[in-house]
């Protein structure tokens, strides 16, 4: 594991023999980048801030205590934006970051709570872990996402498999219907789905396999397109991208005082 400085934030990597490597930095234990293959797995826009306050868009940005604007917090909630702890690791491809309420969490969402994002790396593999634990003594409950950005070479030939008879939400018409088992995508795409068994993401002679935990009961697929306009993203890079999210959109998840819950996503190259 070596720790470096990019773009001005404090990130721990971790390289494997094989030449895969995976980045984490300590703002919001967000995954800047997967390279497996030789190919770099994820997408993260130039178009940053990277001053360690605004939230960082690519890579894999931790959702919690809220998703998107569904509640009265900040947009996906507040941990994405702050320093988390690196925590100590026997193990040579497992890194582990963890935040805990604090004065200034508590101003945001007066609850006790401790999270770990834990990333584990193997040869054409990556985990991600989100651990949520009720510190206090009242209940409370939240919704979230492992907000996943794939690097993709043009969304245009990109597809998506695995959706098909899926309960299927398209949030920009209000349209509830099924999945398509193949999703091609040619313009803005904004769905939610019940999560599938297993997932996956074409891109040329690319294929790579996603699943998720049971426990996250949604998966988001989104897509920008080329009209809408987002200031921290280069124009153009809505093609080089795709999000396919392990999330709780609907349904908040209740952690009872003293409890625990974990969700995770696992992605896979083909070899």
């Amino acid at each position: 594991m070596s720790k470096e400085v990019i773009h001005g934030l404090t990130a721990h990597r971790i390289h494997l023999p094989n030449g895969d490597s995976v980045l984490v930095a300590e703002q919001g234990a967000q995954v800047l980048s997967w390279v497996c293959g030789g190919r770099e797995r994820l997408y993260l826009s130039e178009g940053n801030a990277f001053d360690g306050q605004v939230a960082l868009r690519g890579g894999v940005p931790v959702c919690f205590p809220q998703f998107n604007m569904r509640g009265n917090l900040p947009k996906h909630g507040f941990v994405r934006n702050m320093a988390w702890t690196l925590l100590p690791e026997d193990s040579a491809s497992r890194l582990t970051f963890e935040l805990k309420d604090s004065a200034a969490t508590q101003q945001i969402w007066p609850v006790c709570f401790e999270v770990r994002l834990t990333v584990d790396l193997s040869p054409n593999n990556l985990r991600i872990s989100l651990d949520v634990h009720n510190t206090g003594h009242e209940d409370w409950a939240f919704t979230g996402a492992l907000h996943t950005y794939f690097a993709v070479d043009n969304i245009q030939s990109v597809s998506l498999d695995g959706l098909g008879g899926q309960a299927e939400w398209d949030s920009l018409t209000d349209v509830h219907a099924s999945g398509q088992e193949s999703i091609r995508f040619d313009g803005e795409f904004d769905r939610v789905y019940a999560a599938p068994k297993s997932m996956c993401l074409r891109d040329g002679d690319h294929a790579l396999h996603i699943t998720q935990s049971p426990n996250w009961a949604n998966t988001v697929v989104w897509n920008p397109g080329p009209h809408k306009v987002l200031g921290d993203m280069l124009q153009g890079d809505f093609a080089k991208m795709l999000c396919v999210e392990a999330a709780q959109v609907f349904e908040p998840i209740t952690v009872g005082s003293g409890q625990r819950w974990q969700g995770w996503q696992h992605l896979q190259v083909q070899a």
